[in-house]
């Protein structure tokens, strides 16, 4: 995992060749400490705030047992959460990792594990769903920030490390869930390596859309809550339209936006997903 983990300095950031390697052969990179303390404290309080977008979250279950909480938005608004989205160091890392074509939000999302009673995510791959959504190339991706420490006991981010190279595996409705064919994770899991991939508050993951993912209940005393950032390129715009949007501009602003922005309560233009359909706060 070594060769796909790097540390964020704000003076000299740049998305380097080595990180494009690494994207492009683990299908992940890991950079730690890509906010500062001031910063997480801000997208936590925004996340946390009962008159944020908390207000749209609903509940799931895994089909064992447990539930997540989740909220999920389709663009990124004005708010804290979506400068955070539109920054040069979210967005525009993440595009420079995807070969430096347009991208725009596709959609982001909260989600929430509490503690002692939070859910499971079977092996998926985020492609196995957006492919249905009339997206024809993988060139997708998503920004994993975690709101909370995360790490093997409340339930962190797992992944096959390489799998995005496998392709699109097909996905199948399991135990309440879309999880990609067991058989294949099987073998996939034979001769790819498993991580877990534990986090700080202040570390970002950036992943292919492609990489085999999942992520255990949590049987902690402490919460795992984690903030989703998915991008497509313009290049891939969905051919038909569908719950999540199609080829919309994105401005991206500059990282001191997120310090500078104290919109919290201001859900103008998301279009959060409530179970049944969209609902749009005008």
């Amino acid at each position: 995992m070594a060769d796909s983990v790097f540390t964020y300095d704000a003076s000299t950031w740049s998305v380097t060749p080595a990180m494009k390697e690494a994207y492009n052969k683990n299908g992940y990179i890991l950079v730690r400490q890509m906010l500062n303390r001031k910063e997480i404290e801000k997208v936590k309080a925004a996340l946390e705030n009962p008159d944020g977008v908390q207000r749209f979250a609903y509940t799931r279950e895994d089909g064992k047992k447990r539930t997540n909480k989740i909220v999920l938005w389709n663009h990124p608004g004005h708010d804290i959460t979506g400068v955070l989205a539109k920054t040069q160091r979210v967005a525009g890392t993440m595009e420079q990792l995807m070969g430096g074509d347009e991208v725009y939000h596709y959609h982001a999302k909260l989600i929430m594990k509490e503690a002692k009673t939070g859910g499971t995510f079977l092996w998926h791959q985020d492609y196995g769903y957006w492919y249905r959504n009339g997206c024809l190339y993988p060139d997708m991706a998503s920004v994993f920030i975690p709101v909370d420490d995360t790490d093997r006991a409340n339930g962190c981010l797992q992944v096959l490390r390489g799998s995005h190279r496998l392709g699109r595996v097909d996905h199948l409705d399991i135990a309440d869930q879309l999880g990609a064919d067991p058989e294949r994770v099987e073998q996939a899991q034979k001769v790819l390596e498993h991580i877990y991939v534990e986090m700080k508050a202040r570390d970002m993951l950036f992943f292919h859309c492609n990489l085999l993912h999942t992520s255990d209940q949590n049987s902690s005393d402490r919460r795992r809550w984690v903030f989703i950032v998915s991008f497509n390129k313009r290049s891939n715009n969905p051919y038909k339209e569908h719950h999540h949007p199609q080829y919309t501009p994105m401005t991206k602003v500059e990282d001191s936006a997120l310090l500078e922005c104290d919109e919290t309560k201001n859900q103008e233009g998301k279009w959060f997903m409530v179970p049944g359909g969209l609902f749009c706060v005008a």
